[in-house]
């Protein structure tokens, strides 16, 4: 039998490209609209995706931008709480949600992701992250984002007594958190929740190997996924893991139609939609530099700073701009189209030879796929690429399994 990718839908209000909002096809307070989540999570499910996938940051996501903007953007429900309604309206797909180890104790996190673990059936997932943003710090107390080591040191330390408390364990002193009760839930009917990071750094790379279950990344070319793919698995060895155990998704924005040409015309319409300083305010945000804006836009990215925040962006981001020669404007507007992840314009055959190069090339094991804008992109995917995935046998086409677990091929924690 032909491997089989995995596929996420990476759910985002009004969609991932940074001016989905401005789309006039695009649903402008979809991030407060119940049933347009709803929607999305059928049309999901529908295509038999592995899991639906909410990110989340404690704070707005960019300084010094019009707040017009940013509420049309960023509003959003809690997404915890929204993947528990989605539970009761799905069956089948998984249901992973970010929450920050910086942000959060280890007891009352367990207790949610495995509350809606039982709620679902076994479908959750945790996406691990430490959160990088001075913005988000400044909502949890005026001590200020906390060293990059720091911040994995804590990580380290929570995933274990989370991951302990998912077993059944009772007690953890240590460092930074003390337990002492173990859970009032029984075990996880997938043994425990999907654990997802998306840490690209060396010291989150091993994080990823000693405890990860799905990886979520960012690559731009074949080269840089193919060494971060075969970086992390040989790593697994060293924590008695076995390569298998983790499964690689990285992100994909494709933009896709039925001919080039309109795809073409899809994603340049989006493209004009950018302003400037909306753009180049996202880009500051994941450089960690707040002054971009003094540097003329049609000139070259200044060398930068050593930063505490999200390193292996951040190195991802000089890496493109010295590459292709980018200004800080194209650099900036590339970027809004989807953070620094891969971008894909076209049919759906072409959309599914790159992934299918990239699968069957050993650098991925599926993707987290981000549509431009929402419904339409996703609708597009699963209506256009999927099959074409279905046909070459490289997508199921029912579920065969009832867990998150199941579904990823993933064994069953002891």
């Amino acid at each position: 039998m032909t491997a089989q990718m995995k596929l996420g839908a990476f759910l985002w209000a009004t969609g991932h490209h940074i001016a989905a909002w401005r789309h006039p096809k695009a649903h402008v307070k979809a991030g407060i609209d119940i049933d347009h989540y709803m929607a999305l999570a059928r049309t999901a499910e529908a295509a038999k995706f592995d899991m639906i996938f909410c990110e989340d940051a404690a704070g707005l996501r960019e300084a010094n931008v019009d707040i017009a903007s940013q509420t049309s953007r960023s509003i959003g429900f809690e997404p915890i709480s929204l993947l528990s309604a989605l539970a009761v309206q799905t069956s089948r797909i998984g249901l992973v949600s970010t929450a920050s180890t910086s942000y959060n104790e280890p007891y009352g996190l367990a207790r949610t992701f495995l509350s809606l673990d039982h709620l679902s059936g076994g479908r959750a997932g945790w996406n691990l992250v430490t959160s990088a943003s001075q913005i988000e710090a400044a909502n949890f107390g005026a001590a200020g984002l906390k060293p990059h080591a720091d911040r994995y040191e804590r990580a380290r330390e929570f995933a274990e007594a989370v991951t302990g408390l998912w077993r059944g364990k009772a007690g953890h002193d240590g460092q930074s958190f003390s337990v002492r009760d173990p859970l009032d839930l029984p075990r996880s009917p997938q043994g425990a929740p999907v654990m997802v990071q998306a840490g690209a750094s060396d010291v989150g790379r091993d994080l990823a190997a000693r405890t990860a279950d799905v990886v979520f990344t960012a690559a731009q070319t074949f080269e840089e996924a193919k060494a971060f793919y075969d970086d992390l698995k040989g790593r697994m060895a060293a924590y008695g893991r076995e390569p298998d155990d983790i499964k690689i998704m990285p992100g994909v924005a494709p933009v896709v139609a039925e001919t080039e040409a309109e795809a073409r015309e899809k994603f340049e319409e989006l493209q004009e939609l950018i302003p400037d300083d909306v753009g180049v305010a996202l880009l500051s945000s994941y450089l960690s530099i707040s002054d971009l804006w003094r540097h003329p836009l049609d000139g070259p990215l200044p060398d930068l700073p050593e930063s505490e925040g999200m390193k292996s962006r951040q190195a991802l981001v000089v890496e493109q701009s010295r590459r292709d020669g980018l200004s800080i404007r194209q650099l900036a507007r590339h970027f809004a189209g989807a953070r620094g992840h891969w971008r894909i314009v076209g049919t759906a055959v072409q959309v599914a030879d790159e992934l299918q190069a990239r699968f069957e090339g050993g650098a991925a094991d599926g993707f987290n796929v981000m549509p431009s804008y929402f419904p339409g992109e996703l609708d597009a995917f699963a209506t256009l690429v999927v099959p074409e995935l279905q046909r070459r046998g490289l997508f199921r086409k029912a579920y065969e399994g009832a867990t998150l677990r199941a579904h990823l091929g993933l064994r069953r924690p002891s």
